[in-house]
């Protein structure tokens, strides 16, 4: 079975990553050169871009707000690029901190990347299932992004390998690399102080852990029941998702798709 570096090294994007060969349902290995999570892919140099078509990709998802898209726009000749807006609220909150004088700090940060990522389980949902929905469509090369890479990204791949059975510690594993490889920008602002920052454009499990305790809640009943009745996820769509994106079962074949 082949085997490729997980990430992908680019100039314009710091968080390129392939999800292949995780373990999936009955051992069963993600498939390699289908599924890459990023950060965003306005900066991508040309080689960046011959790099990508190297890969294949034929279909972006950008889960970026509106404003975020328009500032750091890209096109890719031959992609089919879709637009998943999930808006950012953490700035805006800290925006409202720092105009009524409470101060910032590293552990009010923590709490509203906490507060973020329940937001991410219940707010974000519908567009999480539009996602799925493409998923299902084909298994052409895809990668799906937000602007860093970590957090609207950071719960789609978590949800993604969960449906195909990849376990929460490897799914946790995965999400953590980013802390290892994302290039945060130059500061923007100057009245966030560095260790702010720090939580900012990093991740840690305790922010997963949040949106997990989120779908687990009464409310959602846990996994299965989230992504079934959240996401659409039905038998059927669990078994083609698997059947495009694992590799066959040994002494199997792939059904075309």
């Amino acid at each position: 079975m082949s085997t490729h570096p997980r990430l992908v090294p680019l100039a314009g994007a710091s968080n390129f990553r392939d999800l292949g060969g995780y373990p999936g349902h009955a051992g069963r290995p993600l498939r390699w050169r289908r599924l890459f999570r990023s950060d965003h892919l306005g900066a991508l140099t040309e080689a960046d871009r011959a790099r990508l078509a190297e890969l294949g990709i034929t279909r972006t998802f950008d889960f970026r707000g509106v404003h975020e898209s328009a500032a750091e726009s890209y096109e890719l000749p031959g992609v089919a690029q879709h637009v998943l807006a999930i808006e950012p609220t953490v700035a805006q909150q800290m925006s409202d901190l720092v105009a009524s004088g409470i101060p910032l700090t590293a552990e009010r940060a923590a709490g509203l990347m906490e507060d973020l990522y329940r937001h991410l389980v219940t707010g974000a949902a519908g567009r999480y299932a539009e996602w799925f929905e493409h998923l299902l469509d084909h298994d052409e090369p895809l990668v799906f992004h937000c602007t860093a890479g970590k957090d609207r990204t950071g719960v789609a791949a978590a949800l993604l390998l969960r449906a195909l059975g990849v376990p929460a510690e490897v799914v946790e594993q995965d999400y953590l690399l980013t802390n290892a490889h994302f290039r945060a920008p130059a500061p923007r602002r100057a009245d966030i102080p560095e260790e702010v920052l720090g939580v900012l454009w990093s991740v840690r499990p305790a922010y997963l852990h949040a949106a997990l305790a989120e779908i687990d809640a009464p409310a959602h009943g846990g996994l299965e029941r989230y992504l079934a009745e959240r996401i659409g996820l039905t038998p059927a769509a669990r078994a083609r998702l698997a059947e495009l994106y694992l590799e066959p079962a040994a002494g199997g074949g792939r059904a075309g798709a």
